[in-house]
């Protein structure tokens, strides 16, 4: 059996992006033979810039919702709270130890806020937390504590895949035993990186995403804005530098994104056209999650009880490997 998993970090309602490049790809790859799934919802993560506890609530809610809305099946794959696997926060102790605070020096979220506070004449730390900086380590404890073999992600996700592969080998030769499991990126080139309304990767830091269960009305709107180029309507235009297109084929048939690619190339098609047809296709594949998003939500009783039962589940896989660790360590 290959062990693969996944979070999401609750900080609202999923957008497209999520979807094309993390939900879609990760239950797909759950319905793979020999598979086994663990998916979370990474709510410590997002502790250090939601600090609002009822928001947080509602967050973690709209997660769970998206995950089961989207097809997981909870009697397949296993979904569970970060919170309610204490054990990932004693994984996080020990690997403390065996991290370089070079190593985090050189995380890219931490070096990006660095680098951004320098621009500003801030000092280098200016509204970093201890959360910010350690949070490779959390999220080392994520995948290392479930003998993960395999963590989609983004291009932009792999050095924290590294890092834990980093952490996981110091360990692994202090105490030459391979106790924990060297973990992989596996990475969908394509759906990874989704195109937002203006081009840019799709992403609520930029403002540019759109809601994955958006009432019908709101999702027509805000496809409206996608940014396009001056062209007239009768002029020929080139699929392949469209934000609408680039996104309309991440969801169509080849048949569909055929179709649409002739149409542009002949002309006599405007963006309001091109974006009609893309909101068409969009909202025939998200209605029917859409309406189960919804039933969720209003009922949150159900959601509870599956992730109470995850919990126990992934507590039990959880302990083992603490087991494991603690034997190891001496403390055990």
């Amino acid at each position: 059996m290959r062990n693969i998993l996944t979070g999401i970090k609750p900080t609202g309602m999923p957008h497209l992006g999520n979807y094309l490049g993390a939900i879609r790809p990760a239950l797909t790859m759950a319905e793979e033979k020999n598979v086994e799934a663990r998916f979370f919802i990474a709510d410590y993560h997002s502790l250090n810039t939601v600090r609002d506890a009822e928001l947080l609530r509602s967050y973690i809610y709209e997660v769970a919702a998206a995950w089961l809305a989207c097809g997981l099946n909870p009697n397949k794959v296993l979904l569970y709270k970060q919170s309610d696997v204490p054990e990932i926060f004693e994984m996080t102790t020990i690997l403390m130890a065996f991290t370089a605070k070079g190593l985090m020096n050189r995380a890219h979220a931490y070096k990006a806020t660095v680098d951004l506070n320098r621009s500003k004449g801030l000092d280098d730390d200016h509204g970093i937390n201890m959360g910010v900086f350690t949070y490779p380590v959390l999220m080392a404890a994520d995948i290392l504590l479930f003998d993960t073999d395999y963590v989609p992600v983004g291009k932009d996700q792999v050095q924290h895949i590294e890092m834990a592969q980093d952490i996981a080998g110091v360990l692994n030769r202090n105490y030459e035993e391979e106790l924990l499991v060297i973990p992989k990126s596996r990475i969908d080139e394509e759906l990874m990186s989704v195109p937002g309304l203006d081009g840019r990767k799709m992403s609520k830091g930029y403002n540019n995403h759109i809601p994955l269960f958006a009432p019908e009305k709101e999702l027509q709107k805000t496809v409206m804005k996608i940014v396009t180029n001056s062209q007239g309507v009768e002029e020929p235009k080139n699929p392949g530098e469209c934000n609408i297109f680039a996104l309309f084929r991440l969801f169509a048939s080849e048949t569909e994104e055929r179709a649409l690619a002739k149409r542009y190339r002949k002309g006599g098609m405007g963006w309001g056209e091109a974006k009609q047809n893309l909101f068409a296709l969009l909202n025939s594949k998200i209605a029917p999650m859409r309406a189960r998003y919804d039933e969720l939500i209003r009922n949150t009783e159900g959601i509870d009880a599956i992730l109470t039962e995850g919990a126990m589940r992934a507590r039990r896989i959880a302990a083992n490997t603490i087991r494991r660790l603690r034997r190891a360590i001496g403390v055990g």
